[in-house]
């Protein structure tokens, strides 16, 4: 029988899939644990499998459970948000708190978004570190994180919302160190490294998956705001790691020069999470929409 025909059973799967325990989920709905344990039973039973596996510490959703909740979690979301505010229909919808990197906020997401400030919704956006965010999201600070990798845990919504690929660049002045050079160690060897932070998150973790060794060079300079680092390579300060969306009209210009152009460049997979409880505002599923509409083509 398909699971998704009792919303009762399947509010209780979820809160027990993102409790983690029968007892943390028969708090959170106001009921006792064995009618929770009941509820649960019932949706498997309905479901034909096993949603959790017992453990000593609680439960542990098994690969069926995920589906599920992949499948049922913003539309039941959705409905407790609609539910929430019907009562306050008239009343202005409260700012969509949206955080994450600066660079891609600033140059993708708030085109995007745009249109719907024009249209009425409210937004506060602040930039920061993605751990950070993540942080804030769950304290509560937050409606929407853009986070540049997968967070852990079942408290919070994760969807996939683009793909970034590395490239290995320089400034024009440099483009003669590329010429007759045997790979990408022997194109920089005497040319100034441009980097985001001191620890080289980006340039490290192309030369681990490019060349499968660690990187030895230090910055000559750092920026903490990839802007800044397209600008000083465009300068010609030296090279640099860069995602290729954030550097794509350089490259086009011929401003910047692509010093190693790998078969499969590495990436990075950028992803949108959403607190459960911003849902009681519509508007962070308009904003959340808009941005996983706009986000594979970035």
């Amino acid at each position: 029988m398909d699971p998704s025909g009792d919303l009762h059973l399947l509010r209780t799967f979820l809160a027990v899939y993102r409790a983690g325990t029968i007892t943390a989920a028969a708090a959170q709905l106001g009921l006792s644990q064995p009618a929770v344990t009941a509820q649960v039973r019932t949706l498997e039973q309905q479901a034909g499998h096993d949603l959790f596996v017992r453990r000593p510490r609680g439960v542990e959703p098994t690969p069926r459970a995920h589906e599920l909740a992949a499948r049922v979690a913003r539309p039941l979301d959705e409905l407790a948000g609609a539910a929430t505010w019907d009562t306050r229909a008239a009343a202005p919808h409260p700012p969509v708190h949206l955080a994450g990197p600066a660079e891609l906020l600033s140059t993708r997401a708030l085109a995007v978004l745009a249109p719907l400030v024009a249209d009425g919704v409210r937004l506060r956006v602040v930039t920061g570190l993605t751990d950070d965010l993540l942080e804030g999201l769950r304290a509560g600070q937050h409606d929407l994180v853009v986070s540049t990798h997968r967070p852990r845990g079942r408290s919070v919504v994760t969807q996939q919302l683009a793909a970034e690929d590395y490239v290995l660049v320089a400034g024009r002045r440099w483009a003669g160190a590329a010429t007759g050079a045997d790979g990408p160690e022997a194109a920089v060897r005497d040319v100034p490294l441009v980097a985001y932070a001191e620890d080289l998150p980006i340039v490290r973790r192309y030369w681990r998956a490019v060349l499968g060794r660690r990187l030895t060079a230090e910055a000559a300079l750092t920026m903490p705001d990839l802007r800044g680092v397209v600008a000083a390579v465009v300068a010609g300060a030296g090279w640099s790691v860069l995602p290729r969306y954030l550097c794509r009209a350089e490259l086009a210009a011929g401003d910047l020069v692509l010093l190693h152009d790998p078969p499969e460049p590495p990436g990075n997979t950028v992803f949108l999470v959403q607190r459960p409880a911003a849902a009681a505002n519509p508007d962070v599923a308009r904003v959340a929409d808009a941005l996983l509409d706009a986000g594979p083509a970035w």
